[in-house]
């Protein structure tokens, strides 16, 4: 039997796009939240000062996301989220999503499971934006240790968010780990169809084909990731898992 190398999959957070419908100042703010997040900050603070709203709220995420401020973007997303309830704005459940994502980037489960739950209890999101709510509770059940709850809601992306490469990579995974491996080498491709040069999509290519016994189909997978970033977690991991067969071979 192959080790198989484990990875953890941290989406980068994806924040709410500005509309045609809203008024200039929103998408001055957007511009400078995502080009300049610093002034940006600044800026959106002084517009949610001087009555910005459920949207100076958002611009302000916005702004905090990008510098990585975690912590920060969830609760100017929560407020947002708050804000648009009162006025009865079906943009509320967008909001709640765009929270709970940020808390997931930031480690906290909790947190992020409570905003997702209560994104997807409005029963207004549609298309990605309802898969990718549901691809990350996924990623909150999985952290939980629920298979269960965690197969429901990547089953639910997967119809919703198809052309997002995570989804079918962290489906591929949980079979893995289920012992399904028909699915595991379904999903994967799928995966690899969408994002052949990502490492972590190359590395559970990898782990897939070890368990299968496929050593040649593992070698070539971890050698890619190596080749794609030959630094990093995942080269480590990608290093480590082709060793074995180095120490095999002695034997």
């Amino acid at each position: 039997m192959f080790l198989i190398l484990l990875s953890l999959q941290t989406a980068a957070v994806s924040v709410p796009e500005a509309s045609a419908k809203e008024p200039a100042r929103f998408a001055e703010c957007m511009d400078l939240a995502t080009g300049d997040p610093s002034t940006g900050v600044t800026n959106a603070a002084r517009w949610q000062m001087e009555g910005g709203g459920m949207l100076a709220k958002q611009c302000l995420g916005v702004a905090y996301a990008n510098q990585r401020r975690w912590t920060s973007a969830a609760s100017a997303f929560e407020e947002a989220a708050r804000a648009a309830e009162m006025a009865k704005d079906a943009r509320a459940a967008n909001y709640w999503a765009q929270a709970g994502n940020a808390w997931l980037a930031s480690g906290d489960a909790v947190k992020a499971r409570a905003d997702l739950d209560a994104a997807l209890a409005t029963g207004t999101l549609t298309g990605l934006a309802l898969g990718e709510a549901h691809l990350d509770r996924a990623r909150v059940l999985v952290a939980a240790g629920d298979s269960t709850g965690a197969r429901a809601d990547l089953d639910q992306a997967l119809a919703d968010a198809a052309s997002d490469p995570l989804a079918w990579l962290l489906s591929a995974t949980l079979a893995r780990r289920s012992d399904d491996l028909p699915r595991a080498k379904r999903d994967i491709d799928r995966a690899i169809k969408l994002s052949a040069d990502d490492p972590a999509v190359q590395l559970e290519a990898g782990n897939i084909a070890a368990a299968s016994g496929d050593e040649a189909g593992a070698r070539t997978a971890w050698g890619r990731v190596v080749e794609l970033a030959p630094t990093g977690p995942a080269a480590d991991s990608a290093r480590k898992a082709l060793a074995q067969f180095d120490g095999a071979a002695a034997k």
